[in-house]
């Protein structure tokens, strides 16, 4: 498993709501959410890490 790097990421608080209701809907963790979000981006566009283990399509 890869090693995480914290930082800190700002959202308008609307977006965030939207994302903590998506992530409550499929049983993910808000951080969890976002990154299942930035890595279907990363896939859609051909840019996903070499080897991603960390996160699974649910």
């Amino acid at each position: 498993m890869s090693k995480k790097k914290a930082f800190a990421l700002r959202l308008n608080e609307e977006m965030l709501k939207s994302i903590e209701k998506w992530a409550s809907d499929e049983f993910r963790s808000t951080n969890g959410q976002i990154e299942w979000i930035l890595m279907q981006a990363l896939k859609k566009h051909h840019r996903q890490p070499k080897s991603d283990h960390s996160t699974e399509e649910k």
